[in-house]
Protein backbone atom coordinates (compact mmCIF):
# COMPACT_ATOMS: atom_id res chain seq x y z
CA UNK A 1 0.00 0.00 0.00
CA UNK A 2 2.71 2.07 0.69
CA UNK A 3 5.27 1.34 -1.64
CA UNK A 4 5.42 4.96 -3.67
CA UNK A 5 8.59 7.11 -2.56
CA UNK A 6 6.45 9.90 -0.78
CA UNK A 7 7.74 13.44 0.25
CA UNK A 8 6.61 15.94 2.58
CA UNK A 9 6.47 19.51 2.18
CA UNK A 10 5.36 22.04 4.77
CA UNK A 11 5.30 25.61 5.49
CA UNK A 12 7.86 25.74 8.54
CA UNK A 13 8.55 23.86 11.36
CA UNK A 14 8.91 26.59 14.16
CA UNK A 15 5.78 25.78 16.65
CA UNK A 16 3.71 22.57 16.66
CA UNK A 17 0.16 23.31 15.74
CA UNK A 18 -3.16 22.06 13.83
CA UNK A 19 -1.21 22.15 10.50
CA UNK A 20 1.82 20.35 11.73
CA UNK A 21 -0.38 17.41 13.78
CA UNK A 22 -1.46 16.99 9.74
CA UNK A 23 1.54 17.00 8.43
CA UNK A 24 2.40 14.22 11.53
CA UNK A 25 -0.56 12.27 10.97
CA UNK A 26 1.29 11.89 6.99
CA UNK A 27 4.71 10.74 8.65
CA UNK A 28 2.57 8.09 10.56
CA UNK A 29 1.30 6.92 7.19
CA UNK A 30 4.11 7.00 5.18
CA UNK A 31 6.91 6.02 7.47
CA UNK A 32 9.46 6.18 4.82
CA UNK A 33 8.47 10.03 4.05
CA UNK A 34 10.86 12.61 4.53
CA UNK A 35 9.72 16.13 5.43
CA UNK A 36 11.15 19.13 3.69
CA UNK A 37 10.78 22.79 5.01
CA UNK A 38 12.24 25.70 4.42
CA UNK A 39 13.32 26.57 8.20
CA UNK A 40 12.63 24.54 11.85
CA UNK A 41 14.07 24.81 15.30
CA UNK A 42 13.89 21.21 17.19
CA UNK A 43 11.33 22.15 19.38
CA UNK A 44 8.57 22.91 16.24
CA UNK A 45 9.24 19.46 14.55
CA UNK A 46 6.69 16.84 15.27
CA UNK A 47 8.74 13.75 17.14
CA UNK A 48 7.92 11.28 14.20
CA UNK A 49 10.07 13.62 12.11
CA UNK A 50 13.04 14.34 14.47
CA UNK A 51 15.28 12.53 12.43
CA UNK A 52 13.08 13.06 8.93
CA UNK A 53 13.68 16.23 8.26
CA UNK A 54 15.00 18.54 5.54
CA UNK A 55 15.67 22.27 5.49
CA UNK A 56 16.97 24.97 3.38
CA UNK A 57 19.65 27.67 2.92
CA UNK A 58 17.41 29.73 4.27
CA UNK A 59 17.42 27.53 7.40
CA UNK A 60 20.72 29.26 8.02
CA UNK A 61 19.51 32.47 8.06
CA UNK A 62 16.50 32.08 10.57
CA UNK A 63 19.31 30.72 13.04
CA UNK A 64 21.72 33.31 12.89
CA UNK A 65 18.99 35.73 13.68
CA UNK A 66 18.43 33.76 16.78
CA UNK A 67 15.17 32.29 16.05
CA UNK A 68 13.26 35.04 17.06
CA UNK A 69 11.07 35.44 13.88
CA UNK A 70 10.49 34.15 10.71
CA UNK A 71 8.37 36.93 9.73
CA UNK A 72 11.49 39.01 7.57
CA UNK A 73 12.20 35.98 6.04
CA UNK A 74 8.75 35.53 3.95
CA UNK A 75 9.53 37.20 0.96
CA UNK A 76 12.24 34.65 0.70
CA UNK A 77 10.34 31.49 1.25
CA UNK A 78 8.89 31.12 -2.56
CA UNK A 79 12.92 30.79 -3.42
CA UNK A 80 13.39 28.64 -1.05
CA UNK A 81 10.55 25.84 -1.84
CA UNK A 82 11.04 26.30 -5.64
CA UNK A 83 14.93 25.44 -4.79
CA UNK A 84 13.98 21.80 -2.79
CA UNK A 85 15.12 18.64 -3.84
CA UNK A 86 12.57 16.65 -4.34
CA UNK A 87 13.77 14.66 -7.60
CA UNK A 88 13.58 10.94 -6.26
CA UNK A 89 9.68 10.80 -4.92
CA UNK A 90 7.10 9.51 -6.79
CA UNK A 91 4.32 11.92 -5.11
CA UNK A 92 4.93 15.16 -3.53
CA UNK A 93 2.34 16.06 -0.52
CA UNK A 94 2.32 19.55 0.68
CA UNK A 95 0.95 21.17 3.64
CA UNK A 96 0.42 24.78 2.39
CA UNK A 97 -1.58 28.06 3.88
CA UNK A 98 0.39 30.92 2.71
CA UNK A 99 3.98 29.58 0.14
CA UNK A 100 4.34 26.15 0.31
CA UNK A 101 2.88 25.48 -2.90
CA UNK A 102 6.21 26.68 -4.76
CA UNK A 103 7.42 23.29 -4.28
CA UNK A 104 5.65 22.33 -7.47
CA UNK A 105 8.10 23.78 -9.06
CA UNK A 106 10.84 22.02 -7.79
CA UNK A 107 9.43 18.62 -8.91
CA UNK A 108 8.22 16.79 -12.00
CA UNK A 109 6.29 14.26 -9.98
CA UNK A 110 2.52 14.75 -9.33
CA UNK A 111 1.93 17.41 -6.50
CA UNK A 112 -0.86 17.16 -3.92
CA UNK A 113 -1.78 19.90 -2.01
CA UNK A 114 -3.45 19.95 1.30
CA UNK A 115 -4.73 23.37 1.94
CA UNK A 116 -5.21 24.36 5.24
CA UNK A 117 -6.42 27.66 3.34
CA UNK A 118 -5.28 29.87 0.96
CA UNK A 119 -3.25 32.70 2.29
CA UNK A 120 -6.36 34.40 4.05
CA UNK A 121 -4.19 37.24 4.61
CA UNK A 122 -3.24 37.81 1.53
CA UNK A 123 -7.14 37.83 -0.14
CA UNK A 124 -9.13 39.69 2.23
CA UNK A 125 -7.49 43.11 3.42
CA UNK A 126 -9.52 43.70 6.63
CA UNK A 127 -7.49 40.81 7.84
CA UNK A 128 -3.88 42.87 7.49
CA UNK A 129 -5.74 45.68 9.52
CA UNK A 130 -3.94 46.71 12.81
CA UNK A 131 -1.26 43.81 12.47
CA UNK A 132 0.90 45.69 10.29
CA UNK A 133 2.88 48.19 12.77
CA UNK A 134 2.11 51.62 11.18
CA UNK A 135 2.15 52.69 7.76
CA UNK A 136 5.39 51.39 6.67
CA UNK A 137 4.70 48.05 7.90
CA UNK A 138 1.10 48.45 6.15
CA UNK A 139 2.89 48.95 3.07
CA UNK A 140 5.31 46.27 3.24
CA UNK A 141 2.63 43.75 4.27
CA UNK A 142 0.44 44.92 1.48
CA UNK A 143 3.63 43.87 -1.11
CA UNK A 144 3.75 40.64 0.46
CA UNK A 145 0.16 39.78 0.42
CA UNK A 146 0.44 40.87 -3.48
CA UNK A 147 3.77 38.47 -3.73
CA UNK A 148 1.31 35.61 -2.18
CA UNK A 149 -1.47 35.90 -4.22
CA UNK A 150 0.54 35.66 -6.97
CA UNK A 151 2.70 32.27 -5.78
CA UNK A 152 -0.87 30.64 -4.97
CA UNK A 153 -2.12 31.68 -8.78
CA UNK A 154 1.31 30.33 -10.51
CA UNK A 155 1.12 26.83 -8.41
CA UNK A 156 -2.41 26.55 -8.73
CA UNK A 157 -2.50 24.86 -12.14
CA UNK A 158 0.15 22.60 -11.59
CA UNK A 159 -0.67 20.63 -8.62
CA UNK A 160 -2.30 17.65 -10.19
CA UNK A 161 -5.13 17.26 -7.01
CA UNK A 162 -6.17 20.11 -4.22
CA UNK A 163 -7.24 18.61 -0.93
CA UNK A 164 -9.02 21.20 1.27
CA UNK A 165 -9.68 20.67 5.13
CA UNK A 166 -13.18 21.91 4.66
CA UNK A 167 -16.02 22.67 2.63
CA UNK A 168 -15.13 26.42 3.69
CA UNK A 169 -11.69 26.66 2.88
CA UNK A 170 -12.83 23.98 -0.94
CA UNK A 171 -14.68 26.99 -1.55
CA UNK A 172 -12.18 29.92 -1.06
CA UNK A 173 -10.46 27.78 -3.50
CA UNK A 174 -12.47 27.94 -6.18
CA UNK A 175 -13.00 31.67 -5.78
CA UNK A 176 -9.65 32.79 -5.66
CA UNK A 177 -7.49 29.64 -7.13
CA UNK A 178 -10.56 28.95 -9.78
CA UNK A 179 -9.38 25.05 -9.18
CA UNK A 180 -12.03 22.48 -7.43
CA UNK A 181 -10.59 20.57 -4.29
CA UNK A 182 -11.96 17.13 -2.55
CA UNK A 183 -12.40 17.91 1.24
CA UNK A 184 -10.45 15.54 4.10
CA UNK A 185 -11.22 16.99 7.31
CA UNK A 186 -7.89 17.63 9.40
CA UNK A 187 -7.28 14.93 11.70
CA UNK A 188 -8.55 15.07 15.74
CA UNK A 189 -7.04 12.80 18.20
CA UNK A 190 -9.84 11.52 19.62
CA UNK A 191 -8.01 8.91 22.03
CA UNK A 192 -6.98 11.70 24.13
CA UNK A 193 -9.72 13.49 24.27
CA UNK A 194 -12.84 11.23 25.69
CA UNK A 195 -16.00 11.27 27.65
CA UNK A 196 -16.49 10.30 31.22
CA UNK A 197 -19.75 9.48 32.34
CA UNK A 198 -18.89 9.99 36.43
CA UNK A 199 -18.69 13.70 36.39
CA UNK A 200 -21.76 15.19 35.90
CA UNK A 201 -22.55 18.48 33.81
CA UNK A 202 -22.28 22.21 35.52
CA UNK A 203 -23.81 25.15 34.30
CA UNK A 204 -20.47 26.73 32.70
CA UNK A 205 -19.79 27.18 29.05
CA UNK A 206 -16.33 27.01 28.16
CA UNK A 207 -14.52 29.09 25.39
CA UNK A 208 -10.80 26.77 24.95
CA UNK A 209 -8.33 28.00 22.09
CA UNK A 210 -5.81 31.04 21.60
CA UNK A 211 -7.46 34.33 22.00
CA UNK A 212 -6.47 36.44 18.79
CA UNK A 213 -8.54 38.81 17.34
CA UNK A 214 -9.72 36.48 14.49
CA UNK A 215 -11.41 33.92 17.14
CA UNK A 216 -13.69 36.91 18.48
CA UNK A 217 -12.97 35.47 21.97
CA UNK A 218 -14.80 39.30 22.94
CA UNK A 219 -18.11 37.91 20.88
CA UNK A 220 -18.20 35.28 23.79
CA UNK A 221 -17.54 36.68 26.52
CA UNK A 222 -20.43 40.18 26.02
CA UNK A 223 -22.92 37.27 25.26
CA UNK A 224 -22.22 36.09 28.43
CA UNK A 225 -22.25 39.11 30.02
CA UNK A 226 -25.95 39.73 28.39
CA UNK A 227 -27.04 35.98 29.53
CA UNK A 228 -25.81 36.42 32.76
CA UNK A 229 -24.09 32.88 32.39
CA UNK A 230 -21.01 31.47 33.66
CA UNK A 231 -18.38 31.17 31.39
CA UNK A 232 -14.71 29.94 31.50
CA UNK A 233 -12.33 31.24 29.32
CA UNK A 234 -8.86 28.31 28.89
CA UNK A 235 -6.30 29.98 26.86
CA UNK A 236 -3.87 32.98 26.20
CA UNK A 237 -2.41 35.55 23.35
CA UNK A 238 -2.62 38.53 22.39
CA UNK A 239 -6.71 39.66 22.90
CA UNK A 240 -6.43 38.53 26.90
CA UNK A 241 -6.16 42.11 28.48
CA UNK A 242 -9.12 43.35 26.22
CA UNK A 243 -11.28 39.96 26.98
CA UNK A 244 -10.41 41.06 30.77
CA UNK A 245 -11.54 44.33 30.14
CA UNK A 246 -14.70 43.44 29.03
CA UNK A 247 -15.72 40.24 30.93
CA UNK A 248 -18.32 40.53 33.34
CA UNK A 249 -18.87 38.71 36.99
CA UNK A 250 -19.56 35.70 35.59
CA UNK A 251 -16.76 35.06 33.22
CA UNK A 252 -13.22 33.50 34.54
CA UNK A 253 -9.53 33.09 33.40
CA UNK A 254 -8.18 30.32 33.70
CA UNK A 255 -5.47 30.64 31.33
CA UNK A 256 -3.37 28.15 29.45
CA UNK A 257 -4.23 24.86 31.03
CA UNK A 258 -2.55 21.69 30.70
CA UNK A 259 -4.34 18.20 28.70
CA UNK A 260 -5.50 17.12 31.79
CA UNK A 261 -7.33 20.43 32.80
CA UNK A 262 -8.09 20.96 29.48
CA UNK A 263 -10.44 17.30 29.05
CA UNK A 264 -11.78 17.84 32.48
CA UNK A 265 -12.85 20.95 31.36
CA UNK A 266 -14.49 19.59 28.41
CA UNK A 267 -16.21 16.86 30.08
CA UNK A 268 -17.73 19.18 32.79
CA UNK A 269 -18.97 22.25 30.59
CA UNK A 270 -22.32 22.52 29.53
CA UNK A 271 -21.13 23.30 26.43
CA UNK A 272 -18.16 24.97 24.36
CA UNK A 273 -18.99 27.89 22.62
CA UNK A 274 -17.00 29.40 19.50
CA UNK A 275 -17.93 32.25 18.41
CA UNK A 276 -15.03 32.39 15.51
CA UNK A 277 -14.68 32.30 11.93
CA UNK A 278 -12.47 28.90 11.52
CA UNK A 279 -11.17 27.25 8.43
CA UNK A 280 -12.15 24.44 10.48
CA UNK A 281 -11.79 24.54 14.37
CA UNK A 282 -9.94 21.33 15.75
CA UNK A 283 -11.28 22.74 19.22
CA UNK A 284 -15.08 22.01 18.49
CA UNK A 285 -14.22 18.64 17.25
CA UNK A 286 -11.97 17.66 20.76
CA UNK A 287 -15.15 19.06 22.40
CA UNK A 288 -17.47 16.59 21.12
CA UNK A 289 -15.02 13.63 21.48
CA UNK A 290 -15.83 14.14 25.11
CA UNK A 291 -19.31 14.19 24.52
CA UNK A 292 -19.87 17.52 24.52
CA UNK A 293 -22.10 20.14 22.75
CA UNK A 294 -20.75 23.03 20.81
CA UNK A 295 -22.78 26.63 20.29
CA UNK A 296 -20.61 28.03 16.92
CA UNK A 297 -20.95 30.55 14.31
CA UNK A 298 -23.01 29.50 11.79
CA UNK A 299 -20.13 29.40 9.30
CA UNK A 300 -16.70 28.23 8.25
CA UNK A 301 -15.45 25.25 9.53
CA UNK A 302 -18.22 24.48 12.00
CA UNK A 303 -20.87 24.13 9.46
CA UNK A 304 -18.80 20.64 8.51
CA UNK A 305 -18.45 19.50 12.35
CA UNK A 306 -21.66 20.79 14.10
CA UNK A 307 -24.70 18.96 13.43
CA UNK A 308 -27.93 21.12 14.64
CA UNK A 309 -29.80 20.12 17.10
CA UNK A 310 -27.87 16.36 17.30
CA UNK A 311 -23.89 17.52 18.50
CA UNK A 312 -24.98 21.56 18.91
CA UNK A 313 -26.43 24.59 17.58
CA UNK A 314 -24.88 27.16 14.74
CA UNK A 315 -25.39 30.46 15.69
CA UNK A 316 -26.44 32.77 12.80
CA UNK A 317 -25.42 37.22 12.51
CA UNK A 318 -23.88 39.00 10.56
CA UNK A 319 -22.99 41.77 13.18
CA UNK A 320 -21.50 42.03 15.80
CA UNK A 321 -24.31 42.68 18.29
CA UNK A 322 -26.11 40.36 16.65
CA UNK A 323 -23.83 37.80 17.67
CA UNK A 324 -23.74 38.62 20.60
CA UNK A 325 -28.00 39.15 21.16
CA UNK A 326 -27.95 35.58 19.77
CA UNK A 327 -25.27 33.68 21.67
CA UNK A 328 -26.30 34.96 24.38
CA UNK A 329 -29.67 33.80 23.66
CA UNK A 330 -28.32 30.56 22.88
CA UNK A 331 -26.65 30.23 26.21
CA UNK A 332 -29.72 31.43 27.94
CA UNK A 333 -31.95 28.64 26.26
CA UNK A 334 -29.50 25.72 26.60
CA UNK A 335 -31.01 22.74 27.85
CA UNK A 336 -28.37 20.01 28.32
CA UNK A 337 -30.64 17.35 28.27
CA UNK A 338 -31.42 18.06 24.23
CA UNK A 339 -28.34 16.34 23.53
CA UNK A 340 -26.89 12.73 24.09
CA UNK A 341 -23.12 12.34 24.75
CA UNK A 342 -22.69 9.16 22.97
CA UNK A 343 -24.05 10.36 19.75
CA UNK A 344 -21.83 13.51 20.02
CA UNK A 345 -18.87 10.93 20.53
CA UNK A 346 -19.79 8.79 17.73
CA UNK A 347 -19.59 12.00 15.34
CA UNK A 348 -16.37 13.29 16.81
CA UNK A 349 -14.89 9.84 15.91
CA UNK A 350 -15.30 10.55 11.84
CA UNK A 351 -12.81 13.16 12.42
CA UNK A 352 -10.17 10.68 13.84
CA UNK A 353 -6.55 10.56 12.79
CA UNK A 354 -7.09 7.01 11.83
CA UNK A 355 -9.96 8.00 9.24
CA UNK A 356 -7.99 11.13 8.30
CA UNK A 357 -4.88 8.84 7.31
CA UNK A 358 -7.08 6.29 5.20
CA UNK A 359 -8.97 9.27 3.45
CA UNK A 360 -5.19 10.90 2.78
CA UNK A 361 -4.17 7.34 1.39
CA UNK A 362 -7.11 7.09 -0.87
CA UNK A 363 -5.94 10.52 -2.49
CA UNK A 364 -2.65 9.35 -3.64
CA UNK A 365 -3.27 5.69 -4.36
CA UNK A 366 -5.91 7.29 -7.14
CA UNK A 367 -3.39 10.05 -8.25
CA UNK A 368 -0.44 7.23 -8.88
CA UNK A 369 -3.27 5.23 -10.31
Amino acid sequence: MNAARVALVHERFTEIAGSEHVVEQLAVQWPDARAHVPIARPSGIPPVLRTRTDTTWLDRLYHLGGERSYAPLLPLMPRAFRGMRLDDADVVLVSHHAFATQAVFATTAPTIAYVHSPARWAWDAALRKGEAGGRLGEAALTMLASSARRAELSAAPRLRRIVANSTAVADRIVRWWHRDAVVVHPPVDTEAFTPDPRLPREDFFLLAGRLVPYKRPDLAILAANAAGVRLVVVGDGRSLEHCRAVAGPTVTFLGRAPHEQLVDMYRRAAALVMPGLEDFGIVPVEAMACGTPVLALDAGGALDSVVPGVTGRLVPGSTDAELVDNFAAAMQGFDGSDYDAAVIRAHAETFSRAVFRERMQHVVDDVLS
